[in-house]
């Protein structure tokens, strides 16, 4: 569904991503796993258009997307969650999630609003509110809602625990876990490795922008060098 080859990305003078190769499989979770700054943050913006590319090819079921506007994007299907939420505190809770399919302006959203209501009571009994008003986690459920209004064919998650305390971590891979099982295809950034390989069919260790070590989910888990430099064991 996926195929980047030879990706490259700056800041400035700074190369942010040096020549990434990743595939993701339809139906797979595929996670991105590695320390602050390795780049996985800014590897989902250029997935998702907000951040350009300066090198290599995206590929999306066969087509070459890598000069397509965002908003193209999301048509296609690549539904972004990002990094730190980015809820429209304001806005209520149910205009946060319809928002998510903007970029699908004409269709009927209900069924995917529904699906989200079911996945997250918490947020049906509060559709109404501020999302300001919602706890870190309930504002990460809002922003995963959101994504999943666009009916993603890929689901990009940037960093979905970050910030939450321990019960609220497995709440949301609960949710990822479900998703998976649904047959989504998901793209998974996370800092909590032991978590993230947990779950992941195929995954990747990015270092300073750069891929260095990549195999099943599990392997990675048992690999002495991921266990030591990201897993703290």
């Amino acid at each position: 569904m996926l195929d980047v080859k030879g990706l490259e990305s700056c800041y400035g003078r700074i190369k942010a991503l040096d020549g990434l190769d990743i595939q993701v499989r339809e139906g797979e979770l595929v996670a991105l796993v590695g320390a602050n700054g390795a780049g996985k943050t800014t590897f989902l913006r250029t997935l998702s258009g907000v951040q350009p590319l300066t090198a290599g090819t995206v590929r999306f079921a066969g087509q070459d997307i890598s000069r397509l506007r965002a908003d193209r994007r999301v048509r296609l299907g690549i539904c972004h969650s990002p990094e730190g939420r980015q809820v429209f505190g304001p806005l209520s809770i149910e205009d946060n999630l319809r928002l998510g399919a903007y970029a699908l302006a004409g269709k009927a959203n209900q069924p995917e609003l529904d699906r989200v209501y079911r996945m997250f009571p918490i947020l049906y009994e509060k559709r109404h509110l501020s999302a300001g008003t919602l706890s870190g986690g309930q504002q990460q459920m809002l922003a995963i809602g959101r994504a999943l209004m666009g009916a993603p064919r890929l689901l990009l998650l940037d960093e979905p625990s970050m910030g939450l305390a321990p019960l609220l971590v497995e709440e949301v891979f609960n949710v990822i876990r479900t998703l998976k099982q649904q047959g989504m295809t998901i793209l998974l950034v996370e800092q909590n490795a032991f978590a993230a390989l947990g779950i992941a069919d195929r995954a990747y260790v990015l270092e300073t922008g750069n891929i260095v070590l990549t195999g099943t989910g599990q392997s990675l888990r048992e690999d002495e060098t991921v266990r030591a430099a990201y897993l703290g064991i």
